[in-house]
């Protein structure tokens, strides 16, 4: 049994009772009567479920069972090693780009006409923060715009990978980064990959893709 594998009697509970995200989970006392377990170490395995997103935990609706998502679960361990070695970040970013790839038509094939349309509300929004005076870096629009184009994709590790992917290019600050010209040159490959999404030419929008990528290059150079 899979469950026999993880090192927590708090999960294990969970697994064997069936727990439904947003169903209420027994109090720790009452836990510590039905496990055996001491309170102090179910203390201890809640708040690893916490950090997890296994489970929620409120001061009047107390422990609930939370949806299932990969992000929380990388998340701290990503940003650690970003702060032992920010090179590392690199590594991560080509990890992060062979999985937009792979995943790229499947993903396109699942949006809808209203998510095309918030497609090209981004590129638009994007457009205006750069023509400005003063310029505005549009990150939360280069953000939204690659977690859109994977957001109906049914698949929880690659959504969380490529949610920790911002944390990390957050974490190392190129959400400040102010080159216009790297700018300008990103946004016009975002818009290239967004025509070609809308107008179902996705042999273009990948490739699209793909060079836009490369631009991280000039970027550091």
């Amino acid at each position: 049994m899979i469950e026999s594998k993880i090192d927590s009697d708090f999960l294990r509970y969970l697994i064997q009772g069936r727990f439904q995200p947003g169903d209420r989970v027994p109090p720790l006392n009452t836990l510590t009567e039905k496990l055996g377990v001491s309170t102090s170490k179910l203390r201890e395995q809640l708040e690893v479920a916490r950090t997890l997103g296994l489970v929620e935990v409120k001061p009047r609706s107390g422990i609930r069972c939370a949806d299932y998502a990969f992000f929380p679960a990388i998340k701290q361990t990503l940003l650690f090693a970003l702060a032992l070695d920010g090179n590392l970040f690199t590594k991560f970013s080509e990890l992060r780009h062979y999985i937009e790839v792979s995943f790229f038509t499947d993903a396109v094939a699942q949006l809808t006409d209203a998510d095309k349309s918030r497609l090209q509300s981004l590129i638009t929004s994007a457009q205006q923060k750069l023509q400005g005076s003063p310029i505005r870096i549009p990150h939360q629009e280069h953000r939204d715009l690659h977690l859109e184009i994977f957001r109906r994709l049914d698949n929880p590790f690659v959504q969380g990978l490529l949610e920790a992917y911002w944390e990390a290019y957050e974490a190392v600050e190129l959400n400040v980064y102010t080159d216009i010209n790297y700018l300008l040159k990103l946004w016009k490959y975002h818009a290239l990959i967004i025509d070609g999404i809308v107008n179902d030419d996705i042999d273009s929008s990948l490739k699209a893709l793909v060079e836009h990528t490369e631009l991280i290059n000039i970027r550091d150079a």
